[in-house]
């Protein structure tokens, strides 16, 4: 597996903990695996969690050569995971084996989030690009809006696996009545494509419709001091609370107790947390964009607003409080579709594909 990071850089997130959960489950059926990734200050230069052996090396601009140049010191490869992450690693080109590219997401938007102009130009032609180049790779992805992007691009082998989650579905779901305050919970990195501040901005627009509402934001990134800066500028600082990363009982905790869950992102290649807040019998509430459309199912799952704007999902929310049977059948189905992404139910489809690449490479 190549990946820019591992479960242990301090910008992992729902990328990584879904790779580990892959390749830990190869290493339990007897496959020696390897993960390499950047390094990162403080970090060992190799490592092993679950059984995979991470290696670590370069950074930005320099991973792909120090990735090559440990990839020739090894016994031959049976499968080489080319993981993108808007740029890849150019693998087919250098790995002299079969190669598979994984990819959760078309970055697209995303660009102009992270750079200015010219390059989030530049970096959505090259991805682009790159897409058609692998044309003639096997590309495994999570979700139909990925795939569906990946072949206006090109791409002609596309297979689609769902990702799993850890969070274990309650083994029934508690009486949660939409009582006041309506408790919204946001799960994610805060990072400037996950649009966290539209989750806050939500708050002045319930506001104004009369809707009492207090929203938890778990999780840590850049833009921290920003959101605190916003919350404070918008007066609603008592409605919000910043908790930082959480330990997953705790998060869990927090979500079974909120009405539901707000995802804001620009795209996701699924969201996961979506579906662990469906778990803890917690529908969300997302916006109208590729990959959250999927995992939250309008009007079934949970609801999608019909605008990617706070004010059209604090109407949305609003809406919702008027018809506590519906927000109840949310819960139940949101439930219910959760148990069906738990890894046990995922990992054996995706091992038994990767086996079968890895044995496609030898013929």
């Amino acid at each position: 597996m190549l990946n820019w990071r591992d479960p242990k850089n301090p910008l992992a997130g729902g990328a990584e903990r879904v790779t580990l959960a892959y390749l830990a489950a190869l290493v339990r059926r007897g496959h020696e695996v390897f993960w390499f990734a950047n390094h990162f200050p403080g970090a060992e230069f190799s490592d092993k969690i679950e059984g995979v052996n991470i290696v670590r090396g370069g950074g930005l601009g320099s991973s792909v050569w120090h990735a090559r140049r440990w990839y020739r010191r090894q016994p031959p490869f049976e499968l080489v995971i080319d993981q993108h992450h808007g740029i890849p690693w150019y693998a087919p080109w250098w790995g002299h084996t079969r190669c598979v590219s994984y990819i959760h997401e078309v970055l697209g938007p995303i660009w102009s989030a992270f750079y200015p102009w010219p390059i989030s130009t530049v970096g959505r032609w090259q991805e682009r690009w790159t897409h058609w180049a692998y044309r003639q790779v096997p590309f495994w992805t999570a979700c139909e809006s990925t795939r569906d992007d990946l072949k206006q691009h090109g791409a002609r082998d596309i297979t689609l696996i769902r990702y799993g989650v850890h969070t274990v579905a309650l083994p029934q779901i508690d009486a949660k009545p939409l009582t006041s305050p309506l408790r919204l919970i946001v799960v994610s990195r805060l990072a400037p494509n996950k649009r966290i501040d539209h989750a806050i901005r939500t708050l002045p627009h319930l506001i104004a419709q009369g809707v009492a509402a207090h929203l938890t934001v778990i999780g840590t990134g850049e833009m921290e001091a920003q959101l605190k800066q916003l919350a404070n500028d918008l007066r609603v600082t008592a409605s919000v609370n910043f908790t930082g990363p959480l330990p997953e009982a705790d998060k869990d905790a927090h979500l079974r107790r909120a009405h539901f869950l707000l995802h804001t992102s620009q795209r996701e290649g699924w969201g996961l947390n979506v579906i662990e807040a469906n778990a803890m019998g917690t529908p969300a509430a997302v916006y109208p964009v590729k990959g959250l459309i999927e995992s939250t199912l309008h009007d079934h799952t949970g609801l999608v607003a019909t605008a990617e704007t706070p004010e059209a999902l604090a109407t949305t929310l609003a809406a919702c409080l008027g018809t506590p049977d519906k927000y109840e059948r949310y819960r139940i189905n949101a439930w219910e579709r959760a148990q069906t992404f738990h890894w046990d139910k995922v990992l054996p489809e995706a091992c038994d594909w990767l086996e079968k690449q890895a044995r496609a490479g030898k013929g």
